[in-house]
């Protein structure tokens, strides 16, 4: 821990959903959720209109369509929201080199390495990160995102957590320890669902009432590494650095088969094992990742991963399988599949290892975004609400729904305001993929 608040955390809010508003014009203002739309699919995130209704971050996507009918659910566009999230690292990293990103929309800068001195009294503080805040709008076209600054990773993780949305709060230096006292215990990371039960067991139930508990008991109850972490955390002690080269790590196991398989319980089953393999891997590093991979190559070598990020880092088997077998629950296995690859990065060096031990009490962003193949390729004749399309005549939109061999589209941009709705059989030749447009910066 510091002696300054130097620490900044960057969470954009509602991320997926606030790119689809902004390059879906006729979707401002209104409900958007955006993830798996699969009878098994689950909620990526929902913008703030769809929240007012129940709607949250893990839930199904079937019981976010029997809370708010009237939303619009989209499968999600991992294109658009990865050039985005370049445009957003891009300003962050001219305010520091030292900018260690956990997502596509979250990220620590250190502040201390900043390319302009700066000062650490709160004014100053306010000043850069009001600066900061009406740039990322500009830079993104409309986006906001809040803010958090303290003296350690913990306190400015937490910090953006308490004024959402487009919200800021600063952490003095020497008061960590009185913001963290009357908070749930659920706040730091690494107390998820089983660990809070574990805890309510012994009479814990804020960070308070964990500082009373001694490191031995915490060891006794909870694991070596988990209960000597969370004793340290429940102090306010975090020597974590911002490591700006955590970006590119990853954690991945992939294997090619002699002969290709087309049986979903087989495919589902050696996706399961994957997972094992890696979440070992993860845990022998001490290491939990947001971002789950699945690489498919089918029986034609064509080539693509599906990706879910979810709101906080995970080592936890369970979850990691679940949206695994997920993403290859939307794959077409009829022609057969010759590899298979799970993968896991956004990688960060605290342990999550019961987050979603409780499918129940789930309230942290998981997305499942189906990607481009990696050819650049995607079949024509393949509609996911929400993707860009192009028509011959019409021009560019995004596809509203599609059933009953008719696909219906709505041709807007971010540019041109609310467009109209126009319905075509799914094999017009007129009609094709489109990627996003990119946004001049």
């Amino acid at each position: 821990m510091r002696d300054s608040a130097s620490i900044l955390h960057l969470d954009l809010d509602a991320f997926f959903a606030s790119v689809e508003q902004r390059d879906k014009p006729s979707l401002r203002g209104k409900p958007v959720v955006v993830g798996g739309v699969g009878p098994r699919g689950v909620v990526a995130t929902a913008s703030y209109e769809a929240r007012k209704y129940g709607v949250h971050s893990a839930m199904s996507t079937a019981e976010a369509r029997r809370r708010c009918p009237h939303a619009a659910f989209l499968s999600g566009r991992f294109h658009a929201y990865h050039e985005t999230s370049e445009a957003i690292m891009s300003l962050l990293r001219s305010v520091s080199p030292l900018v260690e990103p956990l997502s596509f929309d979250e990220a620590f800068v250190d502040l201390r390495a900043a390319t302009v001195p700066v000062a650490f009294d709160f004014d100053s503080l306010t000043n850069l990160a009001h600066d900061l805040k009406t740039r990322l709008t500009e830079v993104t076209g409309g986006l906001t995102g809040t803010i958090g600054i303290g003296s350690s990773k913990l306190i400015a993780k937490i910090a953006s957590d308490l004024d959402k949305p487009d919200g800021l709060t600063i952490v003095a230096a020497g008061t960590e320890v009185d913001l963290l006292g009357p908070m749930h215990v659920s706040v730091i990371p690494g107390i998820g669902p089983a660990t809070t039960e574990r805890l309510r067991r012994i009479g814990v139930s804020t960070v308070a009432g964990l500082r009373e508990i001694s490191r031995d008991e915490l060891v006794r109850v909870l694991g070596q590494a988990h209960g000597a972490g969370l004793y340290d955390l429940a102090r306010a002690k975090d020597d974590r650095a911002v490591v700006a080269e955590r970006e590119t790590k990853s954690v991945s196991v992939e294997d090619t088969y002699e002969t290709d398989h087309t049986d979903r319980r087989i495919l589902e089953g050696l996706v399961i094992k994957q997972c094992a393999q890696v979440v070992k891997r993860l845990k022998d590093s001490r290491l939990s990742g947001r971002t789950i991979t699945l690489k498919v190559r089918l029986h034609d070598f064509s080539t693509f991963t599906r990706s879910s990020t979810l709101g906080e880092p995970t080592d936890d088997p369970r979850m990691i399988s679940k949206v695994a077998t997920s993403l290859l629950s939307d794959v077409d296995t009829s022609g057969g599949i010759r590899l298979l690859g799970v993968g896991v990065s956004g990688l960060a060096d605290w342990i999550q290892e019961d987050l979603f031990a409780q499918e129940t009490d789930l309230s942290e962003p998981q997305v499942d975004l189906p990607e481009i193949p990696t050819s650049g390729v995607r079949s024509s004749r393949t509609w996911a609400p929400g993707m860009d399309v192009t028509h011959r005549e019409y021009g560019a939109g995004w596809v509203w729904g599609t059933g009953r061999s008719v696909v219906t589209v709505r041709f807007e941009t971010a540019e041109t305001g609310p467009g109209k709705v126009r319905s075509f059989a799914v094999d017009d030749p007129d009609l094709s993929a489109a990627s996003p447009p990119r946004r001049e910066p």
